[in-house]
């Protein structure tokens, strides 16, 4: 009887590392690692839980890492003005990351992430990248020219989002 009991806690375990790194292979991010190294980084996660209207982050906190959903849903918001007014910018959920800036540098949150239902994610943080980059400088280079292309894909979106708006203001000010 004791024997079963165990196997099934061992099982439990691989369940949930099984699930964690069957989510890290679907995040951009970690796409192109193999399976073996997928559980490496797997390793070096932590397992968060958040309840609605909690934030993970704030605007203006130093960035330590980055985040994916496991199961709930949440906004990255920009709380603007002394009255704390905030603007949804997306609403992410099941799978998706955020945060991914923080794992190349410190500096500042530029918006805060806030839970809108019961919230697990997956972290990985700046220290564990950099530790994985020292014992296996080939999966950290991996996930870091990831990263590079991530960033890239997002300003290059973000650059023909500002033509477009400096062109409708271009056609606003000369009307």
């Amino acid at each position: 009887m004791g024997w079963i009991m165990w196997d099934n806690s061992f099982l439990r375990k691989r369940t949930k590392e099984a699930r964690k790194v069957e989510l890290l292979e679907k995040a951009v991010i970690f796409q192109g690692l193999s399976r073996k190294e997928l559980y490496e980084v797997e390793k070096v996660t932590y397992d968060r839980s958040y309840q609605p209207g909690e934030y993970i982050f704030r605007k203006g906190n130093p960035g330590d890492g980055m985040y994916i959903i496991m199961e709930g849903g949440v906004q990255i918001v920009d709380e603007r003005g002394d009255k704390g007014d905030e603007v949804t910018l997306i609403a992410l959920s099941d799978g998706d990351f955020f945060g991914e800036i923080a794992l190349l540098d410190e500096s500042a949150r530029s918006a805060s992430a806030k839970c809108t239902k019961p919230t697990q994610v997956i972290g990985f943080f700046r220290g564990d990248l950099i530790d994985l980059l020292n014992r296996r400088p080939i999966v950290g280079s991996k996930i870091i020219l990831s990263v590079s292309r991530v960033l890239g894909e997002r300003l290059r979106k973000t650059n023909d989002r500002v033509n477009v708006l400096e062109a409708k203001l271009s056609e606003m000010t000369n009307d």
